[in-house]
């Protein structure tokens, strides 16, 4: 990515990212429960991992469709681990968070501060 003029005034420049690129609060969560769970992180630990931060049900589809698309992002890489006599001998799929996805998610936390900079939170005022 090419850099732009600083923004603002600011020393360091800003970097156009494709919105495609951008991720949503819903991969952040997913992604950072990987983090999280560290060697642990299949699938339902994950679930229940996002499911516990976000405060909400969440489907197990929609889960594994986003871990999908990380691992087609490749911000996450996955193997299968042993079956297991309680899983009727179908394995767990481990998943591990890439250098591009440890790079994704600090994009993201350091956007978020951004929008955020000169801005009392929590909000006030009418609504």
């Amino acid at each position: 990515m090419m850099p732009d003029a600083p923004v603002d005034g600011a020393e360091s420049y800003a970097y156009n990212v494709a919105m495609s690129d951008v991720l949503g609060t819903f991969e952040q969560a997913v992604l950072l429960a990987v983090v999280r769970l560290d060697a642990d992180a299949y699938g339902r630990a994950i679930l229940g991992d996002v499911q516990a931060r976000l405060a909400r049900e969440v489907a197990a589809g929609a889960v594994h469709a986003t871990l999908v698309r990380l691992e087609r992002k490749r911000l996450v890489t996955s193997k299968l681990g042993a079956g297991s006599d309680v899983r009727g001998g179908r394995p767990k799929r481990f998943y591990v968070l890439t250098a591009a996805g440890r790079a994704a998610l600090n994009d993201a936390r350091e956007t978020a501060a951004a929008l955020w900079r000169g801005v009392r939170w929590p909000l006030g005022g009418r609504a």
